[in-house]
Order: C-alpha cells, then structure tokens, then sequence
C-alpha cells in the first residue's frame, strides 16, 4: 500500500476522538500564498455551512450523538422508515430553505471569480455555494431542492412536494427538536405517525426520494469520475469543513496525495488528511477565509 494513502487511513475521526490534539502548520499568509498561485481545487463538508445555521454531523454542532442518520438501505426497505423520514424532513426544510450563504461561502465564490479556484467541489447538500455565486459546484452527495421519484425517476422540485405535504398536514404542526445537515429533523415518536404522505405527481405512486446521496448509497460514478478528473487538472487541493471520516470525500485527498499536490485543511477538530497536510488551520472559516482575502486584497463578496 501507497504509504501516503496509509497515512491517510490511519485516523478514523470518532466522535469521541474530537477533542484530541489536531496538528496546526502554517499560517493565513501561508494559505494566501497557495491560492494565489492558481489552479486551487477546492472540497467543502458540512463546517462550512455551521455559520449558516446548519449543523455538522461532528463536532461542537453535531447532533451525531443523539441520533444516527437515515440510510440507503432503511429508506428504500422499510416504509415505515421512509414515511417517517418524510415528516421529519417536511419539519426540517423550512429551516434548511431559509439558510443563506455566510462569509465562508462567498469567500469561496470570490476567489473563484478571480481566477483562483479550478473547481468546488461540495459534500454538502444545502446549495449555499451556489446562492453565494459559486459556479459549476459538483454536488457531491446531491442537493435538497431537488426530488426524484424511485418509480418513474420523475423529478419535481422539493418546492412542489413541500406544497402538496402542507396540504396533506394543515394540523401538522410538529417542532423540530434538532435539524441535521441533510434536513433530517428530530421529531417526538408521537407526532411522527400522524403524518400523511403525498405520491408522486408525475406517476400518482412512488416512492419519493430526495435527490441526496443517503449513508450507505453510491455516488453516481460519473459524478465520481468527474470529481477526479478535477484533481487531475488541479494544482492544489484544499479542504474546508470537513473531517473526511467517509471515503466519498477522502478518495479525492487519496488522488491528490498520489499527485504530489500540495494540500491545504481548514477545519475543527481531527481530519483524516492531517497527516499529509501541508498547512492545516483550525480557525473558523467565516474568519479564515476572509483573512486570506485581505490579504490576497480581494473582496469577501459580489
């Protein structure tokens, strides 16, 4: 095995693990350097997104202790799973709509209008990227607003099936307790069985599906291949909000680490790419990035 690559898979990132010593080298000027030189391929998780009032699946904001995720394989084989997935998420996506970008996002996008950065790539599903100007985002995991239907792979918009829930559930007036980041709200048991769930509009069957890629389920590979093709093309890999404990995102790090390509990490806490990071920073994003804005001397927004 590639020992860069075993350096990579040696730290797991447990919850647990979150308030161990993470490595810090290098400074702002430092990453303000790298972007300068272009070329900058840029992979963001859910840290990006806290200040916007989503919460990550780890650390200070998570909610991983309470409660797991929903999976692939509950969603589609268990009904009962994906009726009471839906009420949770008809609870939560007010909240996850409502979401605007923060500094770290359109500090992201400025440095992509000026020619700094290659590509964006995004673990996360709230589409804060793309509101704060970046272009050309490849959504990793997929995107909230957008709905499939696993019978007739019709594909209304979240904004069309949220119309017809409130529709369906004119009582339904349960409170979230937390909100994950892909919408998931946590719900009491009790409120979750008296909601009423619609078809699909397209077929008048179903099942609907949000178009994200749930624990457990595949990236589409052409999404993966391009993801790839990025980092070929990319001078620098830098990571920001992510601890890349699941491989979707740290295959990316594998294949820039093969390359030789200088890697950046802002994040909090552990990160399974410190160990091959040449600059690794823990401050807050929103502070962070503007920061290597002034002193690139570029603007933090449109």
């Amino acid at each position: 095995m590639d020992t860069v690559v075993r350096s990579l898979m040696r730290y797991t990132a447990p919850q647990e693990a979150w308030e161990a010593e993470v490595p810090v080298r290098g400074d702002v000027p430092a990453l303000a350097t790298l972007l300068a030189e272009g070329g900058a391929l840029v992979l963001t998780g859910a840290g990006i997104s806290t200040d916007s009032g989503i919460p990550d699946y780890r650390g200070p904001t998570s909610a991983a202790r309470r409660h797991a995720p929903m999976t692939y394989e509950a969603f589609v084989g268990d009904p009962v799973a994906r009726h009471r997935y839906w009420a949770r998420s008809h609870v939560g996506w007010p909240q996850m709509a409502a979401a605007r970008p923060n500094d770290g996002h359109r500090a992201v996008a400025a440095l992509q209008r000026a020619g700094l950065v290659a590509g964006v790539i995004t673990q996360n599903v709230d589409g804060l990227h793309q509101a704060a100007g970046a272009r050309d985002v490849v959504e990793l995991h997929g995107a909230l607003d957008r709905v499939v239907c696993l019978g007739c792979r019709a594909a209304p918009s979240r904004a069309e099936v949220q119309r017809r829930l409130t529709a369906l559930n004119p009582g339904f007036d349960a409170r979230a307790v937390e909100i994950n980041p892909d919408g998931d709200a946590e719900l009491p048991d009790d409120e979750l069985d008296r909601f009423a769930m619609t078809a699909c509009p397209a077929c008048g069957d179903g099942p609907l599906k949000p178009d994200v890629v749930f624990f457990g389920e595949s990236v589409p590979r052409p999404r993966v291949d391009h993801c790839f093709a990025l980092v070929e093309r990319a001078r620098s890999l830098v990571v920001l909000g992510s601890s890349l404990t699941v491989m979707s995102g740290l295959r990316f790090v594998h294949a820039a680490a093969r390359r030789g390509l200088p890697i950046a990490v802002v994040t909090s806490g552990p990160s399974r790419a410190d160990g091959v990071a040449g600059i690794r920073l823990t401050g807050a994003l929103g502070e962070v990035l503007p920061a290597a804005l002034d002193t690139l001397r570029l603007p933090d927004r449109a």
